[in-house]
C-alpha cells in the first residue's frame, strides 16, 4: 500500500453540491434514472434499464436485502414538549429478529431529539395496534456515546415490538432531504427485494432496480445473490476531523449465508456489488477469512472487522487470495454447524485500500467529504473527480433518491 490512509485530508474530497442537485423525491419509475458508466477511465451515460448490457455473462451480482424500519418514535410530554426517540440498534435482546419478536419489553440504543426537555421520568403514549389499545412506556437508561439505552414496555402480550414500530414508527429518510417523511416514502425508500428488518437508512443503490431489470440481468446470465448489512445512522455521520485518522467508523451488523459464500468461491472470489453496503460486507468477508486462517477457533467477537485492520495486516495478506480466505469462512461455518455467518464490521475503505473481492460497483452519488466518497475514490484509483465533474455538468441527480453509476476500474 502506497499511502497511509490515516493521513488523508478529508478537505481534498470536497466538491460543490448545490441544493437543487439533491433529489428530494425519486423518479416516478425507479429504473428510468440516469446511469453514469465509468469503464477503465472513460465516462459515458445511459439509462438504468441498460445496466445488464454492461455486465459480463456468468458474473455474480450481490445485493443487500436489509429492510428499513420505521425507527422514529414520537412522544409528547404532559408539558407539551415533543420528544423523538430514534431506535438505532437493539440492546436487549441484541439480535434484531429476536428483539422485533419481543412482547411486553424491548431495549434499544436510541438517539433522542429534544433531549434537554426529557430530564427524568418516563414517556407514555396510548395507541391502537391491531385493534387493541395499548400504552407504550419509554424509560431512559444510561448514556452510550451519543445514544441512550431506552427500555420500552407495553401492556399486551399479543403485540410485538415489530407491530408497534409498524403502526407507531416513522420511516427515517435522510436528514439532507430537509423534508418530512411522506406516506410515499414507505414504498419508495425500500428496495423491491428488501426482506430483513434492521436498517435506519436504505441501501440506496438498490432503489433503481425493478423486476424488469432483475429479469434482464438473469437473461444476460448474471447470477444474483443476497447478503445483509443493517445500515446504521452513522452512515450520515460527517467526517469532522482534518485527517481521517480522527474519524471513528460506526459498527454495522452483517449476516451472510453459507450459500452466498459458496457462490462467491464458485466465482473465483469476485463479485459486482450493488451499493457501498454490499462493498463493505464483501470486503469485510475477506478480512474475516484472514482472521480465521490465523485463528480457526476465533469467537464471533474476534471476527469483527476493526476500522484499520486491512491496512495493519496488508503485508501479511498480500499473498492470500479471496477464494482461500472465503474457504476459511466456509470451514468455520461447517465446523460450528452454522448456516449463516453473523458478525459486525467497522471497516473504513479509503485510498490506499486494496480491493479483494469487488470488481465493479453500482452506486449513487455521495455527499462531499464523506467516507462513501473515500470508498469510491479507492475503487477508481483517485479518479473520482472526473466522475463527479461529469455528473455535475450533465444534470445528474445526487444522493439517496438521485441517479446511479456503474464503476468498472
Amino acid at each position: 500500500m502506497k499511502e497511509d490512509p490515516k493521513h488523508i485530508r478529508i478537505s481534498e474530497y470536497n466538491y460543490p453540491l448545490p441544493d437543487e442537485r439533491i433529489a428530494k423525491f425519486p423518479l416516478p419509475m425507479r429504473d428510468q434514472s440516469k446511469l453514469l458508466v465509468y469503464r477503465h477511465g472513460e465516462v459515458s451515460e445511459d439509462i438504468f434499464t441498460s445496466l445488464p448490457s454492461y455486465l459480463p455473462a456468468r458474473s455474480l451480482m450481490v445485493f443487500n436485502n436489509t429492510k428499513v424500519i420505521q425507527a422514529r418514535l414520537h412522544f409528547r410530554k404532559e408539558t407539551g414538549a415533543l420528544i423523538e426517540v430514534f431506535c438505532l440498534e437493539p440492546a436487549e435482546p441484541n439480535d434484531y429478529a429476536l428483539n422485533f419478536q419481543q412482547t411486553e419489553h424491548a431495549a434499544w440504543l436510541c438517539m433522542i431529539g429534544n433531549l434537554k426537555k426529557w430530564k427524568e421520568g418516563t414517556l407514555k403514549r396510548e395507541m391502537t395496534v391491531k385493534g387493541r389499545t395499548i400504552t407504550l412506556i419509554a424509560t431512559r437508561g444510561e448514556c452510550h456515546g451519543t445514544s441512550h439505552w431506552i427500555d420500552f414496555r407495553w401492556d399486551d402480550t399479543a403485540i410485538t415490538f415489530a407491530d408497534i414500530l409498524e403502526v407507531f414508527g416513522e420511516l427515517p429518510i435522510p436528514p439532507y432531504l430537509n423534508r418530512k417523511t411522506q406516506e410515499s416514502d414507505k414504498e419508495t425508500y425500500q428496495t423491491i427485494y428488501s426482506k430483513i428488518k434492521g436498517s435506519v437508512a436504505a441501501p440506496t443503490a438498490g432503489l433503481h432496480f425493478t423486476p424488469r431489470v432483475l429479469d434482464d440481468l438473469k437473461q444476460q446470465g448474471v447470477e444474483l445473490e443476497e447478503l445483509t448489512l443493517h445500515v446504521g445512522a452513522g452512515t450520515f455521520k460527517p467526517v469532522k476531523s482534518e485527517e481521517i485518522e480522527g474519524h471513528e467508523m460506526h459498527t454495522e451488523y452483517i449476516s451472510v449465508s453459507r450459500t452466498t459464500i459458496e457462490k462467491l468461491i464458485a466465482h473465483d472470489g469476485k463479485a459486482i456489488a450493488v451499493g457501498t453496503t454490499s462493498v463493505r460486507t464483501l470486503e469485510s468477508l475477506y478480512h474475516i477469512g484472514v482472521t480465521l486462517l490465523k485463528n480457526p477457533h476465533a469467537t464471533e467477537e474476534e471476527l469483527r472487522v476493526r476500522q484499520w485492520q486491512p491496512y495493519e495486516t496488508a503485508e501479511e495478506t498480500a499473498d492470500i487470495s479471496s477464494t482461500h480466505s472465503l474457504k476459511a469462512i466456509l470451514d468455520y461455518l461447517e465446523r460450528n454447524h452454522l448456516e449463516t455467518l453473523h458478525t459486525s464490521t467497522q471497516i473504513i475503505i479509503a485510498p490506499g485500500y486494496d480491493y479483494k473481492i469487488v470488481v465493479a460497483i453500482v452506486t449513487n452519488f455521495h455527499q462531499p467529504q464523506s467516507t462513501l466518497l473515500l470508498l469510491v475514490s479507492a475503487f477508481v484509483k483517485g479518479d473520482w473527480k472526473k466522475i463527479y465533474d461529469y455528473a455535475l455538468s450533465h444534470d445528474f441527480r445526487f444522493l439517496s433518491y438521485g441517479d446511479s453509476s456503474l464503476l468498472i476500474p
